[in-house]
């Protein structure tokens, strides 16, 4: 029975709609999209480079960065490049393999990105609560556990989804209303009972924002408690402008996240869906590197000096 389960969703084929709705919009759309994942990757990797190069930004905090970057240029080249491709080709079909396979790579950075977030905030809470021990508490060894860990969430959380899918039986042609392969509604397209399957990925998927919001959220009060008791107005706005940067991202991801899933749906919400995920896939990945550049001295200062450098040189 499981083998010809098996066969069937290996024949199954899915149809992305994207944006087909705005025939007029097509090339603007491309073009748009193309721009943004553009600027996505050439700031995810220059920000990665930048830190390599510069030994004054080999701390923890841009030794994170670095892996937020990293994981916003896979998210974002996991999904933009097909929805490139939907803008302008009329076959829009992928296979269930292919649309497993985008699923899971979507899942790993979208649990990794959350996960990164959290450990960022720590890695402030430490920074400004204990300063004198920053250094010590903040080992190597530390730090390459707290990378670790999103990755690993991020793999047995999409091994785990994807397993579940895989169980399920899919027949003949699915249309998915959307530019990627989403959980919800590829499960929607079973011919078998998806029950187990969706309240596995609801019990992951609120485990997973619930204990990142908590971490953030946790860390942020006691930063706050301990800004508030500092005698000097000067390191009061020094420690809430080396939080600015990661505050701002947090609330851009987790607010999205939150909208898009938490707000009860109406009747435009095929649409708010569409443009949330959009958003959280295809735009975040190209604003944290602009937050974090343009909103820290240290990043604009290294910048500065590799351009002096290259000038030189050449």
């Amino acid at each position: 029975m499981l083998l010809t389960e098996g066969n069937q969703s290996a024949g199954a084929t899915f149809t992305l709609l994207g944006f087909s709705e705005f025939p007029d919009l097509q090339v603007p759309l491309f073009l748009v999209f193309l721009t943004i994942y553009t600027v996505s990757v050439l700031g995810n990797l220059g920000m990665i480079m930048i830190i390599r190069l510069s030994p004054q930004l080999h701390t923890p905090m841009y030794f994170f960065l670095s892996h937020l970057s990293f994981v916003d240029f896979c998210y974002s080249t996991t999904v933009t490049p097909k929805l490139l491709e939907l803008l302008v080709v009329e076959d829009r079909t992928i296979s269930f393999a292919g649309c497993i396979m985008q699923f899971f790579s979507v899942c790993i950075f979208a649990e990794a990105e959350t996960f990164m977030l959290a450990v960022m905030a720590y890695d402030r809470f430490v920074a400004v609560c204990n300063p004198l021990l920053y250094p010590v508490v903040m080992s190597q060894k530390l730090c390459a556990s707290l990378v670790a860990g999103p990755y690993t969430v991020g793999i047995v959380s999409s091994l785990t989804l994807t397993y579940f899918l895989q169980a399920l039986s899919f027949c003949g042609s699915n249309i998915i209303n959307n530019f990627f392969c989403e959980y919800s509604v590829i499960v929607s397209g079973s011919c078998s009972e998806p029950y187990v399957s969706q309240l596995v990925c609801l019990a992951i998927a609120i485990v997973t924002e619930v204990s990142s919001l908590v971490i953030i959220l946790t860390t942020y009060v006691l930063i706050f408690i301990t800004v508030i008791k500092m005698p000097f107005a000067g390191g009061r706005q020094k420690a809430f402008s080396t939080c600015a940067s990661h505050l701002t991202a947090i609330t851009i991801f987790h607010g999205t996240i939150l909208y898009l899933y938490c707000v009860p749906n109406s009747k435009n919400s095929w649409l708010t869906v569409k443009v949330g995920s959009v958003f959280y896939t295809v735009v975040i990945p190209m604003l944290n590197p602009l937050i974090y550049s343009l909103r820290n001295k240290d990043v604009k200062e290294s910048v500065r000096k590799l351009m002096n450098y290259s000038v030189q040189f050449c």
